[in-house]
């Protein structure tokens, strides 16, 4: 399927197997019998190249609205307009949520997103106010995406690409990370800030974090977020 779809296709797991489909035309239907000695055609509907979009919803997070820009924000919102792209995060999920949730109790100052993917918590952070604003993360898709979407929402943020669990990481009196807790736990002995708000994990997992001080847990739809104070 790979060879003959390098653009993509799809699995779907069944009781009895697994199914997998591609999005095609008459000549790649043709290509799958030969290759398998059978497939089935369905008729989609036309407009099938922009349903996609049904599934990306703007979210509102207090006086922030988040959402793609084939959707009209509120007149009196502060609004974000991110599209879907190669990097993680376009406001929807929980963790983005939850950790802007976090952020909207805090004092505007100098901040940086660990892991930025698509710049959605940076781009935040500045629209409320904080600043200086630096955005890392390891893979450059993400740097390049949260340099065009600063850009569309008219916000300056200072990018960089960075492995953050080899190079010195700068202070800054708050951090945002949005990752895995394995990676959470890495970083931590080496953060340089008075604050610290996390997600990415489950409400299952420990709330201790090396060199912090637990202040407060947040959770929604299966995830979970916590705020952290620097240990003295």
């Amino acid at each position: 399927m790979i060879e003959l779809f390098p653009e993509g296709f799809e699995e779907i797991d069944h009781a009895d197997g697994i199914e997998l489909v591609a999005y095609t035309d008459a000549g790649g239907e043709e290509r799958l019998w030969h290759a398998f000695g059978g497939a089935r055609g369905t008729e989609i509907p036309a407009d099938w190249r922009d349903r996609w979009k049904e599934f990306h919803r703007p979210v509102q997070i207090g006086p922030l609205w988040i959402g793609p820009s084939w959707h009209e924000p509120p007149a009196d919102a502060t609004a974000i307009v991110l599209d879907p792209g190669r990097a993680f995060g376009t406001g929807a999920h929980a963790t983005t949520r939850l950790c802007i949730e976090l952020l909207l109790e805090e004092q505007p100052a100098p901040v940086i997103d660990l892991g930025c993917g698509s710049g959605v918590l940076a781009i935040a952070a500045a629209k409320l106010g904080f600043a200086p604003v630096l955005a890392l993360d390891s893979e450059e898709s993400a740097i390049a995406a949260t340099i065009a979407n600063a850009a569309a929402n008219r916000v300056a943020i200072e990018t960089r690409h960075a492995d953050l669990l080899v190079e010195e990481l700068p202070p800054a009196e708050l951090v945002l990370a949005n990752i895995t807790r394995q990676v959470l736990d890495e970083l931590a002995p080496r953060l340089r800030c008075g604050r610290l708000i996390s997600s990415g994990y489950l409400p299952t997992d420990r709330v201790e974090l090396p060199s912090f001080h637990h202040v407060r847990r947040v959770t929604q739809d299966g995830w979970a977020a916590d705020l952290y104070e620097a240990a003295q």
